[in-house]
Order: C-alpha cells, then sequence, then structure tokens
C-alpha cells in the first residue's frame, strides 16, 4: 500500500500557516480544524517546516505564556522529513516511529500535495485488515470460489 492510497481516502487538503503568524494564532487555526500540525509555508506549497501541538507545549514550558506572542518560525520544526505519494506505508510507519513524530508532509514534484498522521495510516491499515479478513472468511466458509 502506498501513501497515495492514504491520501486517496483522506484528501489532499494541508492546513499551512505562514511563518510570521504568531504562537497565539497558530493554536486558533489548530483549533478551528481540529489538527495537531500545520505545514509551515509561506506560499502554500513549499514546506519550509512544522509546528505541532508538541511543540507549542514544550516551547510553553521553556519559555511561559510570552511564547504566545512570538512567530511561528520561533518554534517550528525546521528539518522536516517528507515523503513521496509513492512511499511504502510501512515505510512511513517505521520512519514516523523511528523519529517519533506523527505528522509527515507529502511533497510531489517539488510542492506539498498532501499530509499523512500516525491516524492516517492506522486507520487505512484498519480498513486494509478488515477487507482482507472479510475475504478470507468467505472463502473458508465456502461462501466465496
Amino acid at each position: 500500500m502506498r501513501i497515495s492510497d492514504v491520501l486517496r481516502d483522506k484528501g489532499d487538503r494541508v492546513v499551512t500557516v505562514t511563518p510570521d503568524l504568531t504562537v497565539q494564532e497558530l493554536l486558533a487555526t489548530l483549533a478551528e480544524h481540529r489538527i495537531g500540525a500545520a505545514v509551515v509555508s509561506a506560499d502554500g506549497a513549499t514546506v519550509e517546516g512544522i509546528v505541532s501541538e508538541r511543540d507549542i507545549v514544550r516551547r510553553l514550558a521553556e519559555h511561559g505564556a510570552a511564547v504566545l506572542a512570538r512567530p511561528v518560525s520561533a518554534i517550528q520544526t525546521t528539518r522536516v522529513h517528507t515523503v513521496g505519494p509513492e512511499a511504502d506505508v510501512a515505510e512511513v510507519e517505521r520512519l514516523m516511529t523511528e523519529h517519533r513524530f506523527r505528522h509527515v508532509p507529502v511533497v510531489a514534484g517539488g510542492r506539498l500535495a498532501g499530509i499523512v498522521s500516525i491516524g492516517d495510516v492506522v486507520k487505512k491499515r484498519i480498513t486494509e485488515l478488515e477487507v482482507e479478513t472479510s475475504a478470507l472468511s468467505g472463502y473458508i466458509t465456502g461462501e466465496r470460489s
């Protein structure tokens, strides 16, 4: 299974924020869209960074409430792991587990093409397993030939 299969089910919409947005505005954006991370991009197409709820919490612990007035660029992760649409889902799961992050931007032709979360990947794998189990069950009971 490929990341393109996950995006086909989930969609390719990505919430992006500009680097100059304040952390307070970022929080409002995450809450509005009910998401845990946003891609940082000045043009909405290139990946300059990623910022998650975890980044915000860590910076709040380090710097206090003053961090809320700082720009997203001050707290973003700039070393972003990205994958292409043809990446194998199992490889992306390993990447996420090894590096301990939950969101991976998908880039195609140098442009942002989607984002997948660990939840998206797990949901797709569960659906795939259910389909396989159902088909196997049908063969075992003789309902399919």
